[in-house]
């Protein structure tokens, strides 16, 4: 008792009195008081082997939330659509695992009305969406978001199209056009239909697609034309001519979506720094090119 006490800078008292203390919550005898000494009984034994076993642990735990917060440990789960996911989501998990390789990333790609709900339910830390002009976007109330980058909206013809000697072209022209649409299951189903409906006309759409390859293919094919995102043109089937409207162009704008609070993870804070960094130079610029990242690579690690 007496070296229990020095130890931890009490009087023997003080000692007696928790090891009493202690003895009534755990409702056994812990230790056997002698004229001279002091030993363990049974239960006080296996109570010390636990309570080494549980001060290991709680040393492992402090030492992993430091390696967490000093970005040398921990994960983050990330979710994106797919036109995100082959451009600014790829470019910034390869930044983020340059800058912090100890980080666990997993990566799932889906569309957002299947994700968000997941994230929202803490299935994931980190997501992306989007919200195109003219159509309603999806809200949930305990999710934050920062935009990202705006994404002009063009027009895709086939290769062989008259429209495609045009500079611009003006949507009345494909007004007896058959277009490629969204399906009903994707938020932006309603978008084909609303910007052409504010250009005069009501759009005959043929085929349903939401994905932006197939939609390349089906016009390359010489069946409809279409409406494409400006930052889904790494990759152009050659089939296909694409320009810009002669009106002004609809947009969609892409966010980074995470839970309310969630930004001081420092995980989630990281991933949004990287992702505005490759946003700022993945740029959809009216020549229809994109930057190449170098601005983006030369970001230094930041001091812990």
């Amino acid at each position: 008792m007496s070296a229990a006490a020095d130890a931890l800078n009490y009087t023997p008292s003080a000692i007696s009195q928790q090891i009493a203390t202690l003895e009534r919550e755990a409702g056994v005898a812990l230790v056997e008081r002698g004229p001279r000494s002091v030993t363990l009984t049974d239960a006080g034994r296996a109570l010390v082997e636990h309570t080494a076993i549980i001060l290991q642990r709680l040393e492992d735990a402090e030492t992993e939330i430091r390696a967490i917060a000093g970005l040398e440990g921990g994960r983050l789960r990330l979710a994106t659509f797919r036109t995100a996911a082959e451009t600014v989501m790829a470019d910034a998990v390869r930044l983020f695992h340059k800058l912090y390789p100890e980080v666990e990333l997993t990566l799932t790609e889906g569309e957002p009305e299947e994700y968000l709900p997941q994230l929202v339910g803490g299935g994931f830390d980190l997501a992306l969406t989007f919200e195109y002009d003219t159509v309603r976007a999806l809200r949930f109330e305990s999710l934050e978001q920062v935009q990202l980058l705006e994404d002009p909206m063009d027009i895709m013809v086939p290769a062989d199209h008259p429209a495609a000697a045009d500079e611009a072209i003006d949507l009345e022209q494909l007004s007896d056009e058959s277009w490629v649409g969204s399906t009903s299951s994707s938020s932006v189903h309603e978008f084909t239909v609303n910007v052409c409906r504010s250009a005069g006309f009501e759009p005959r759409i043929s085929f349903e697609t939401d994905d932006y390859h197939v939609a390349q293919a089906l016009v390359a094919g010489g069946v409809g034309v279409a409406f494409l995102p400006r930052l889904s043109m790494r990759t152009i089937h050659p089939g296909i001519e694409v320009r810009p409207m002669a009106q002004p162009a609809p947009k969609r704008r892409i966010f980074a979506v995470f839970r309310t609070g969630g930004a001081r993870s420092p995980a989630v804070k990281a991933m949004l720094e990287v992702l505005s960094r490759v946003s700022a130079a993945v740029d959809p610029a009216p020549d229809l090119e994109v930057h190449d990242l170098q601005s983006a690579e030369t970001v230094e690690r930041p001091a812990p």
